[in-house]
């Protein structure tokens, strides 16, 4: 592989390091090699070979953030049916951690979504229905928060159920702008006092778990994509957050969008009740990025003004509820 092609996609001298460390693990040449902009916490570069289809790479500084993802990704392939890419390998080299999967076909069904027949939108949110229900039914946990890879498998470290709920509902709506008000004040509201609700059983959740990260072929999901910094919480806060960006986000009228994704839930599992502070939790963690940007919903996407808009009155609906 030409150095410039590593120095193009990958100006830090570490990150290069990993990268050409990476490759040579799979001992053949590359013929080319191509950066592509995903996400902001890793960097991800396609390679392609002469003998072989190409792969993905992902790197990331923060060494767990792959860590976890490459363990989840693995276990999601032998558990579920859920469409993940397949891990070929994964390691660390001088303190950055990388990722090599398999390369997936498929467009952005991002871009693609709002194009598509009615109906066929209906059985795309049923499948994300049914991979949701899927990992909440493989994957339980004894705490909640952030899962870290411990010994072969994920673990959660925060066992009290009030005082995460607290935080990460705190947390969710001190991210909103100034331009949430008075919607932001009454939601931090809801977080001042003990829970309402029992310690409900930790399950997966994929924070990410949306159509910006699914890729379609033939009016098919043929994979999900970026698993980074997973969490364990109640298949209600997943549900609430799912239901909003697979749903709601694209269409004006969603009703018949939330029906296909709770039959696709169903399926598989019981669909779970939502409380107040599960769903304003989850949208407010959705209306702002890790940037700490205000998202845009819908494809073309909305300016600011209106993102602001559709996240304010969706969490006016979800305190009413």
């Amino acid at each position: 592989m030409k150095s410039e092609q590593l120095q193009t996609a990958f100006g830090d001298e570490r990150l290069r390091a990993c990268a050409e460390h990476a490759l040579e693990k799979l001992a053949e040449p590359v013929r080319d090699f191509e950066r592509i902009d995903r996400g902001n916490r890793k960097q991800t570069a396609i390679a392609r070979f002469a003998d072989r289809g190409p792969v993905v790479m992902q790197l990331c500084t923060e060494q767990a953030w792959l860590q976890s993802e490459s363990t989840l990704l693995a276990q999601i392939q032998d558990r579920t049916t859920v469409p993940v890419p397949p891990v070929l390998d994964s390691g660390t080299h001088d303190g950055v951690a990388y990722m090599l999967t398999a390369y997936v076909p498929g467009a952005d069904l991002h871009t693609q979504f709002t194009s598509l027949p009615a109906e066929t939108q209906q059985a795309i949110v049923r499948s994300f229905g049914k991979y949701l229900a899927q990992l909440h039914d493989q994957f339980s946990f004894e705490s909640y928060g952030t899962l870290v890879v411990t010994g072969e498998t994920l673990a959660a470290q925060r066992p009290d159920w009030g005082t995460w709920l607290r935080e990460y509902g705190r947390r969710a709506v001190g991210r909103l702008p100034p331009a949430f008000e008075p919607i932001r004040a009454e939601c931090r509201e809801l977080y001042t006092g003990p829970p309402t609700d029992a310690a409900p059983t930790a399950r997966l959740y994929p924070w990410d778990f949306r159509p910006g990260n699914a890729l379609i072929a033939d009016d098919d999901v043929t994979a999900i994509l970026d698993w980074e910094a997973p969490l364990a919480a109640p298949a209600s806060m997943s549900v609430a957050k799912a239901e909003y960006l697979v749903a709601d986000w694209y269409v004006t009228e969603p009703e018949s969008l939330r029906e296909a994704f709770r039959s696709g839930y169903e399926s598989v599992r019981p669909y779970p009740s939502i409380p107040t502070t599960h769903r304003v939790a989850a949208i407010a963690n959705t209306a702002v990025d890790s940037s700490g940007d205000v998202t845009n919903p819908g494809y073309p996407e909305l300016g600011r003004e209106e993102a602001v808009a559709f996240h304010r009155t969706a969490l006016e609906a979800a305190t009413e509820s």
